[in-house]
């Protein structure tokens, strides 16, 4: 087996359970930010300062995200064929982050400012991920509206894993550098 089939080599790529779509349309661009999220959390996981617990809970996240993708790169009309928790997000999994959350603003509180990036790698690369998984939501939100999509939970996780992503920036930090 080969690793390039040139099945794209015309600009078009396959959906998960059958068809076709262009690689520029809009299920390639949601479920392509979301593989970029998934490869930046990567290089943070990589991290050799990083806790354990924190890698263990980075590549959690990055295994939902494949559900996410998996989702994203299902046609409307095969939206059926999804398996919760498997290639469907679904409210369990927003509920996880959301408890994650939630400790964290426990912990550290949550500042009444916008915070400047860049006290140190780890909160830094922290921030980069949020803003890659932003992106990624914007694109999500494009994907539902052009399918008219309403029962897709994929922009609500996206939106919590951002806001879990700062926070978990804002707990690497000694100091929050405000932006005035």
């Amino acid at each position: 087996m080969k690793i390039y089939t040139k099945a794209g080599d015309k600009g078009v790529t396959n959906l998960l359970f059958g068809g076709k779509v262009d690689k520029d349309s809009i299920s390639p661009e949601a479920y392509g930010s979301v593989d970029e999220l998934t490869a930046a959390l990567g290089l943070l996981r990589s991290e050799k300062k990083l806790p354990l617990s924190t890698k263990e809970l980075i590549l959690k996240i990055q295994r939902e995200l494949f559900i996410v993708g998996a989702e994203l790169a299902t046609s409307k009309e095969n939206r059926a064929k999804l398996k919760p928790g498997e290639t469907l997000v679904v409210k369990n999994m927003i509920e996880n982050l959301e408890k994650d959350i939630d400790y964290l603003t426990e912990k550290n509180g949550i500042p009444n400012y916008f915070v400047v990036p860049g006290e140190n790698n780890i909160a830094a690369n922290f921030d980069w991920c949020r803003v890659v998984s932003r992106r990624a939501e914007r694109k999500c939100v494009t994907w539902q509206k052009s399918f008219e999509i309403n029962d897709s939970l994929v922009v609500v996780y996206l939106n919590r894993l951002s806001d879990l992503l700062w926070m978990i920036a804002r707990d690497f930090e000694q100091e929050w550098t405000a932006s005035k």
